[in-house]
C-alpha cells in the first residue's frame, strides 16, 4: 500500500444529486462544471461553497480552512456522527472522499456507501487501531469485511468504496485492501461518519461504476477557478426547500400519485427527492400539507435519530390533518405525531428515527397510512399511544422490528385498533403487529406479503399495563378473538 500522502485536489461541484447521463439538465443547473470532470459523475463537491448539499445526523459539522476548504467533524466524544447526501436510489457506484484523521484515539472516520438507513451502511474508515477497515454496519451490529495498516492515520488518505451487487470493495490511496460479499440493501445515498473522533473532508465524488472518474492528473488541471459563482449554481442548493427541484440533475420527479394503489400490487418504487429542507422545529400540520416529494430533515435540535423516548417530530398533525407526498430523511428525529384523527398519504421514511409516526388521539380517533413506505426501523415504525382505530394499506416496510405496536406501557391505556392490508414486507424483520390483548385490542390482517424469510410473527400478543414495565408477550398467531386474519392471508416469498 503507498504510505505518501496523496495530493489534494480541488473540484468544483458537478453536480446535483441527479441520475447520471442527464447532461443538458447539468449543464442548465450548474454554471461552474469543470471540463476535466467525468459527463457520468453522478456527484462531487470540494466545499468551496459550503455543505449544502449534505443533511447531518450527529456531530458538529463545519466548513473550515486547512489551506483550502474542508469539511470538519469536530465533536470527539459523538458516537455517531454522519452527513448524507446523493440518492436512496443509487444502487452501483463508486465513492471516494479523502478523509485526514485529528483525532482517531479512540474511533474512526471513513466513507460511507449505499446507506439506506443512519445506521445501516458500508464504511471504509480509519480507525484508532493504525488500520483502515471495511465494514457492513446495521445499527450496533459491525461486520468487519477485510483490513489494512495504514501509515500516519492523521495525514490526509484517499477512501473510495466500490459496490456492485452484494460485492463491496475498499481502496486506500488506489490500493484495494479489503472485498466481501454484503447482505444489506442494494441501494443508498452516500456518506462522510466519525465515531468517537474528529476529522476532515474533502473532494468527495461519486461515479457509476464501469464509468471513469476523474484522475488526479485532469483534477489538477481544475485548480484555476471560476471568479466568481454563478447564481445558478447557488441555486442548485437546497438551504430553501421548495416543492420545485432545486438540485436535481435530472429529469424533475414526479410527485407520488395520491389515488389508493391497486389492492392487490402496492408499488415498490420509491420516489426521487424533488429537493430538500432542513427542520430545524416542529412542523404544525392543520388541514392539508402537500409536500411534493420534497426530503425534509432534521436538523439543528431535530438533527437526532436515536431511540430516545420524548424526541420531538418533524411534523405535528392537528385533528383532521392530512400530510402527503412527503420523504422523511435521516435523521428523522421522531417522525410524525398525530394529535388527532388523521391522513399520511404516500408519505416515505428513509430512514426510521424513534418512531415513523405515533398516533395520540382519543378513543373514536380514526387514523389512516395510505401508500408510501418506511425502511432502517431499529424497533417500531407506527407507535399507538392513544385510542381509536388505525389503518395501514398499500404500503411497503423494508428492514424493521415491528410495523406497529399498541402501546404496552403508557400511563394511559386503551382499547385500540389496527387493520393491515395490502402490505410488502421485505426482511430483515422482526414482527408485523403487536396488541395487547388485556385490552381487548384487535388487528384485521389481510393482503401481506412477506419477502426474504419463511416465516415470521405476524401478530403478537401481549398483556399490557399503565406502570411503566415491560409488557409480557404470551403468545402469537391468529386466534378469531383478537388477531383476526387466516394463513390464507399472508403470503411468503
Amino acid at each position: 500500500m503507498p504510505s505518501a500522502t496523496p495530493s489534494r485536489r480541488r473540484r468544483r461541484l458537478v453536480a446535483g444529486l441527479g441520475a447520471a447521463g442527464a447532461a443538458g439538465a447539468v449543464t442548465a443547473l450548474v454554471a461552474i462544471l469543470v471540463p476535466s470532470a467525468s459527463a457520468s459523475t453522478l456527484f462531487s463537491d470540494d466545499f468551496e461553497n459550503g455543505a449544502g448539499n449534505w443533511s447531518k445526523s450527529g456531530g458538529t459539522w463545519s466548513v473550515v480552512s486547512d489551506g483550502s476548504k474542508v469539511y470538519k467533524q469536530a465533536k470527539v466524544d459523538s458516537e455517531l456522527a454522519r452527513v448524507f447526501a446523493g440518492e436512496a436510489s443509487w444502487t452501483d457506484y463508486s465513492v471516494e472522499a479523502k478523509v485526514k484523521g485529528l483525532d482517531l484515539s479512540k474511533g474512526l472516520a471513513g466513507v460511507a456507501a449505499r446507506a439506506s438507513g443512519s445506521s445501516t451502511m458500508y464504511r471504509l474508515a480509519l480507525t484508532s487501531a493504525g488500520k483502515a477497515e471495511l465494514q457492513s454496519v446495521k445499527g450496533s451490529a459491525v461486520t468487519v469485511l477485510g483490513s489494512a495498516a495504514v501509515a500516519d492515520p492523521a495525514a490526509w488518505h484517499t477512501l473510495k468504496v466500490d459496490v456492485s451487487g452484494n460485492s463491496v470493495t475498499g481502496y486506500v490511496d488506489g490500493a484495494k485492501i479489503a472485498s466481501g460479499a454484503g447482505s444489506l440493501t442494494g441501494t443508498g445515498r452516500i456518506g462522510l461518519v466519525t465515531s468517537f473522533a474528529s476529522a476532515e473532508f474533502d473532494d468527495v465524488a461519486v461515479n457509476p461504476l464501469g464509468a471513469a472518474a476523474p484522475t488526479s492528473a485532469a483534477a489538477t488541471a481544475t485548480a484555476t477557478r471560476t471568479a466568481t459563482a454563478s447564481p445558478t449554481a447557488s441555486a442548485s442548493k437546497t438551504a430553501s426547500a421548495s416543492p420545485t427541484p432545486t438540485k436535481t440533475a435530472g429529469a424533475t420527479p414526479k410527485p407520488t400519485a395520491t389515488a389508493t394503489p391497486a389492492p392487490t400490487s402496492p408499488s415498490t418504487a420509491w420516489p426521487k427527492a424533488a429537493g430538500e429542507k432542513p427542520v430545524t422545529a416542529t412542523i404544525p400540520v392543520s388541514g392539508t400539507l402537500d409536500g411534493g416529494n420534497v426530503r425534509y430533515f432534521g436538523s439543528g435540535a431535530l438533527g437526532g435519530d436515536g431511540q430516545d423516548e420524548g424526541q420531538d417530530p418533524l411534523f405535528k398533525l392537528a385533528d383532521g390533518a392530512v400530510l402527503k407526498n412527503v420523504i422523511l430523511g435521516a435523521p428523522a428525529a421522531d417522525g410524525i405525531h398525530c394529535s388527532g384523527s388523521c391522513t399520511l398519504i404516500n408519505v416515505w421514511w428513509e430512514n426510521v428515527g424513534e418512531d415513523a409516526a405515533t398516533f395520540k388521539g382519543g378513543a373514536s380517533a380514526a387514523y389512516t397510512v395510505d401508500g408510501g413506505g418506511a425502511k432502517g426501523a431499529d424497533d417500531k415504525v407506527f407507535q399507538h399511544n392513544g385510542g381509536g382505530t388505525l389503518t395501514i394499506r398499500n404500503f411497503q416496510v423494508e428492514d424493521f422490528g415491528k410495523l406497529y405496536r399498541s402501546c404496552g406501557n403508557c400511563s394511559t391505556q386503551h382499547k385500540r385498533a389496527v387493520v393491515v392490508q395490502n402490505v410488502v414486507a421485505t426482511a430483515p424483520a422482526g414482527s408485523l403487529v403487536g396488541i395487547n390483548t388485556n385490552f381487548g385490542d384487535t388487528a384485521k390482517i389481510s393482503g401481506v406479503t412477506v419477502i426474504g424469510k419463511k416465516s415470521l410473527d405476524i401478530c403478537v400478543k401481549f398483556t399490557g399495563n399503565s406502570s411503566g414495565k415491560e409488557p409480557t408477550k404470551i403468545g402469537s398467531g391468529p386466534d378469531g378473538v383478537n388477531c383476526l386474519y387466516n394463513e390464507s392471508d399472508i403470503t411468503f416469498k
